[in-house]
């Protein structure tokens, strides 16, 4: 089996998140979901693991955080292009996610911030590799 990684989010309501992450581009795995969780598949190993509050609760001893008040983790999600940037935050807030920050341009780096309905936070972005490598080299800031 390749290197793949599975990341569980608590969701209040696995139907309008699944419609959620199908607007951004994900697929459901019809395998491994069903009313208490959905497999949402970013690319071949990456897949967001969309679990009830309820059935999260076996996941972990520990309470489900309240991501719409604290942030656990963001997650940078690698796009084509600026244009793709673009799509995937219109997609997102149409949706139901919000923004949370427009446009960043680095000029190799070009991103967007939004949440998803549960406050879990995407970082779309776009980078030229090359040319980061070489801002960095240069002691410019990445982030």
């Amino acid at each position: 089996m390749a290197k793949t990684i599975f990341i569980s989010l608590p969701v209040a309501d696995v139907a309008v998140s699944t419609a959620f992450y199908e607007a951004i581009g994900c697929t459901r795995d019809p395998r491994m979901s069903g009313d208490q969780a959905a497999a949402m598949a970013w690319s071949d190993t990456i897949t967001f693991m969309l679990a009830s509050h309820r059935f999260y609760r076996t996941l972990t001893p520990k309470p489900v955080a309240d991501v719409g008040a604290t942030s656990a983790a963001l997650f940078a999600l690698a796009c084509e292009s600026r244009a793709a940037v673009d799509a995937f935050a219109a997609a997102a807030v149409a949706a139901g996610g919000r923004e949370v920050h427009g446009a960043e341009d680095l000029g190799f780096m070009y991103s967007r911030g939004v949440e998803d309905p549960d406050g879990h936070g995407f970082g779309p972005m776009w980078m030229d590799e090359t040319a980061a490598v070489a801002a960095m080299a240069e002691g410019e800031a990445v982030a």
